[in-house]
């Protein structure tokens, strides 16, 4: 009898995802199988067709393409075609022929698979098994969602993103001084709180002028695909609501405001997390409120989470800061004079927190003012830490800051805080004002880039022909040489004008960066100005080159012409000022003398000290002094100019005094996190250290037929080969991608991607393995002198879990474990005797159709060991259930008693929290209570 016949069921090996597929005709040696699931048909050749014969055992479960079941008691078979005989559900007794099987029977169960005859290459089940310790780890992380992102690990951000991202919908107003992250610290609360399963619906609104910074910053540094949108995007969805397509929406707020429908939108689509930027330009009084405020606080009232990001408070006075407090918990922050009233209170105990840092001992009235805010319960800790006790000391300081009257809401670091900020060298050139400019009619009050403003007859005669800077700039460069020179300017046409006269006057290696490129394209340019051995030596960028990018591996920053605001001039010169900077910065500023430019120069070194070191009242000065300011820049006698500088800085010294004695130490201290940062900061980089991610990836990239290549050091490329199992697989490019696992690298090559445990295709590629069947059975020829030949070794993986939504976190305490039998022929579990590892390097595969026939010719055998394997795996499920089950609520119940203890003394824990956490312990009670165990994967091992 022919091993094909007319009618038979197979089943694809390559393409288990067609279903169940029948055979229609054998012509010579062609087989012609017909998938009814999906219509395809496939052409194979009979002698090597990869294809299982689908044959169902006594006990298995078999699926009519009517719909109904039945389980098989019996199986016939005449001229080459089964038919199964058996029950239905309901007990009545009916046969099934093969050919009216169900099209749509997929095998996915271990043990449905391995009888089938779909047996995997042997190097699969080990992935497999890795997959499953691996997400097992990373679900337990403290690092989960903290380590991955590609930035330098810095300890107040990390501290940050970890309290606040850690809890259920935080409503947190973000307010770090300029220069010190409050972008980063945003986003890795998204990434955090989206990994871990607190949100999955996230809404930023930021200004407009802000929206390609943060789409660069999201994508960039933590791998987050944010869907822009403004009118025209909106209004191209053709049904629904355009918001719901969308997992993560960055918004112009400008925009909304304006948009009647968009906003009916934004409140129906059901967020989890609202994001707000620069929400200290949010406008609100007793009396009123701006359309931007109403709408943030409008949002605020449906969106569970809110987060805020703003400007340092003292900045803009008390009843700024009030507002968006008010914006955060209305009930709690309703009064603008109790307020007033609750924050003086605190000022005493801040100060005497400063004199107990500073000191290591309180005054007597430093004493009185922490008796008086803590109470009889002070008082022990008190004597002590005057006593010279430490861990008195550090817990009458916890103690403290859980009762700080903001300090859960309000997280502020400075950078008197912050330490690990580089020096500034102000270098200022003063140049004549080409008299070519003045011919053409431009006057040197006119504007900060006269050369905009110059327009000769003859095209060919160019601004930079005129422009002493230019030549400067070249004088410059040479001398720098090598250092790496960043240069920036207001517009992209002058940065373009400038790379050409560099190009044509000195060859100069140089490259640009402007708002005009694509986003591949800025990242070569960053690539080339980051390449030491043969990149360029200068990058000119636009205004756009002071957002979001990272060039601090440069330190000479030449500013081309100044921005007509402080708070620009700042964010240009945080390009390379930045926490980790090792060098001095070195500041190039080329003005003309006697124009706006000189002038503005003046300002900012004079007035704002604005060069050599951050300028926390530049923006209020500016705002003061801006009729005055505009009046003198455009000209005026020097006495009067004179006499504005002066006024200007002695404002900046009186706000400065008064910023500085307003510093809250207490609630610098708890934004800062006291320590707890520099742990994270340490085991982040000891994970960096690790080789466990590129070997893991490495057998990733095998399964799934990716190529990898070297690039350089520390670098791949991957590419797609022939063999490509999966075109699913997240590469990120069907051309291929240049990757990298060294943070150093990456974060001066940003056209590399950086590959960590949380990047989308590492946990893409885990996705792939444990959703599919791939890998879940195995057969193996075992290479042990000390087994007798022909014995058989059954491998058994179970996963324990608990399947909850992931919102309630009991992958904290319950992770899904691999949990491993190893079966003799008798039943015994030798697991605990032969290590998964030291097991797996003794095996040698089987080709899959010697495989298939040892399995069928085993399976009453194998059946039998395989029923009794749960008995073995089901008593490490239970006890391991019964621990989670202890932790998950000792820790409820910690928590919720430490939130009920602080809205005692301190009413900014809301309720509203307090009852989250309550339903959370009841919901993960239920679930923990449902925790299975399940047959994962099957390995057979024959010693040979």
């Amino acid at each position: 009898m022919a091993s094909h016949q007319p009618g038979q069921r197979w089943i694809s090996d390559s393409e288990a995802e067609l279903g169940l597929g029948t055979i229609l005709a054998l012509d010579g040696r062609l087989l012609t199988v017909l998938y009814p699931a999906t219509g395809e048909t496939r052409q194979y050749a009979q002698r090597n067709a990869p294809l299982t014969r689908v044959r169902f055992a006594p006990g298995d479960e078999v699926t009519h393409f009517e719909g109904w079941k039945l389980t098989v008691r019996e199986v016939s078979e005449a001229d080459g075609l089964l038919t199964y005989h058996g029950f239905t559900a309901e007990r009545e007794a009916r046969s099934v022929p093969e050919a009216q099987l169900s099209n749509f029977i997929q095998f996915r169960l271990a043990s449905d698979r391995l009888f089938a005859g779909q047996i995997d290459p042997l190097p699969w089940f080990g992935l497999r098994y890795h997959t499953h310790e691996h997400r097992n780890r990373l679900l337990q992380s403290s690092l989960w969602g903290l380590g991955g992102t590609r930035a330098q690990p810095i300890p107040h951000q990390l501290h940050i993103a970890r309290s606040v991202a850690d809890r259920v919908a935080p409503r947190v107003l973000l307010a770090d001084e300029v220069g010190l992250g409050k972008t980063i610290e945003a986003g890795l609360v998204i990434h955090r709180q989206l990994l871990s399963g607190r949100a999955s619906r996230v809404l930023i609104l930021v200004p407009e002028n802000l929206q390609h910074q943060w789409l660069v910053e999201m994508r960039r540094r933590f791998n987050l695909e944010v869907a822009l949108f403004d009118a025209e995007r909106f209004m191209a969805s053709e049904d629904g609501n355009p918001f719901e397509d969308a997992q993560l929406a960055l918004v112009s707020l400008d925009w909304l405001v304006r948009d009647e429908k968009a906003q009916d939108a934004a409140f129906a689509a059901g967020w989890d997390l609202l994001v707000v930027d620069e929400a200290h330009h949010l406008v609100w009084h007793p009396e009123g409120a701006s359309r931007e405020y109403s709408l943030v606080e409008q949002l605020g009232e449906v969106i569970p989470g809110v987060l805020l990001l703003t400007a340092t408070p003292e900045q803009l006075g008390q009843d700024s800061h009030f507002a968006r407090l008010r914006l955060l918990d209305p009930s709690r922050f309703h009064d603008f004079a109790a307020f007033q009233q609750e924050s003086q209170h605190y000022r005493p105990v801040a100060e005497a927190v400063q004199e107990l840092l500073d000191a290591g001992a309180l005054s007597p009235a430093a004493q009185d003012a922490i008796g008086g805010f803590l109470g009889q319960e002070g008082e022990t800790l008190l004597g002590a830490a005057a006593a010279g006790d430490a861990e008195a000391r550090a817990r009458l300081v916890r103690e403290l800051l859980d009762r700080h009257g903001t300090g859960r809401v309000l997280f502020r670091n400075t950078r008197a805080a912050v330490k690990g900020f580089p020096e500034r060298e102000l270098h200022a050139h003063a140049l004549p004002f080409p008299d070519a400019y003045l011919d053409e009619g431009v006057m040197p009050g006119q504007s900060l880039q006269p050369e905009t403003e110059f327009a000769p007859e003859d095209d060919n005669d160019r601004w930079w022909r005129h422009d002493g800077r230019v030549e400067w700039l070249i004088d410059t460069l040479k001398a720098l040489k090598p250092h790496k020179v960043l240069v920036i300017c207001a517009r992209m046409e002058t940065a373009l004008d400038l790379e050409d006269a560099l190009r044509l006057k000195s060859g100069i290696p140089t490259t640009v960066f402007h708002e005009g490129m694509s986003i591949l394209e800025r990242d070569r340019a960053a690539a080339y100005f980051a390449d030491e051995e043969f990149g360029a030596q200068v990058l000119i960028c636009s205004e756009i080159g002071s957002e979001g990018r990272n060039f601090q591996f440069a330190h000479h920053l030449v500013l081309f012409d100044l921005p007509a605001h402080p708070d620009l001039l700042e964010q240009r010169i945080g390009r390379l000022d930045r926490i980790g900077q090792r060098q001095t910065i070195q500041l190039h500023v080329p003005y003309l003398e006697g124009s706006r430019q000189e002038r503005q120069f003046q300002w900012y070194h004079q007035a704002l000290n604005a060069f050599l070191a951050t300028s926390p009242t530049g923006s209020a000065l500016q705002a003061r002094f801006a009729s005055e300011l505009e009046e003198q820049l455009a000209g005026g006698d020097d006495a009067t100019w004179q006499a504005l500088l002066e006024q200007g800085a002695q404002a900046r010294a009186a706000l400065e005094t008064e910023l500085h004695n307003g510093r809250d130490r207490l609630l610098e201290l708890n934004s800062s996190g006291a320590g707890a940062g520099e742990q994270l900061v340490e085991d982040i980089l000891e994970q960096d250290d690790q080789f466990a991610l590129p070997m893991y990836m490495e057998e990733l990239f095998n399964a799934f037929g990716i190529d990898s290549e070297d690039h350089s050091d520390n670098a791949l490329i991957l590419k797609p080969s022939e063999k490509m199992l999966d075109a699913g697989f997240p590469l990120g490019d069907d051309e291929g991608v240049t990757i990298t696992y060294d943070r150093n690298v990456a974060l001066v090559r940003e056209d590399m991607q950086f590959l960590t445990w949380e990047h989308p295709m590492a946990q893409g590629g885990m996705d792939l393995v444990m959703s599919g069947s791939m890998g879940n059975t195995a057969v193996a020829l075992i290479k042990n002198k000390a087994l007798k030949p022909g014995t058989v070794l059954l491998e058994l993986i179970y996963i324990s879990e608990a399947v909850a939504p992931r919102a309630l976190q009991l992958g904290r305490y319950l992770p899904p474990l691999a949990i491993r039998c190893l079966l003799d022929a008798n039943g015994n579990d030798l697991a605990a005797r032969v290590a998964f590892e030291t097991l797996n390097d003794q095996l040698e595969s089987v080709p899959r159709t010697s495989a298939n026939k040892f399995v069928q010719a085993q399976r009453d055998s194998l059946a039998k060991l395989i029923g009794g394997g749960e008995g073995k795996a089901l008593p490490r499920h239970e006890e391991r259930v019964a621990k989670a089950r202890q932790a998950y609520l000792s820790g409820m119940d910690e928590e919720i008693a430490r939130l009920e203890a602080l809205r005692a003394v301190n009413s900014s824990v809301r309720q509203d929290e307090i009852d989250r956490l309550r339903q959370q312990r009841e919901e993960g009670l239920t679930y923990l209570d449902k925790a299975s165990l399940r047959l994962e994967a099957i390995r057979v091992l024959v010693a040979g």
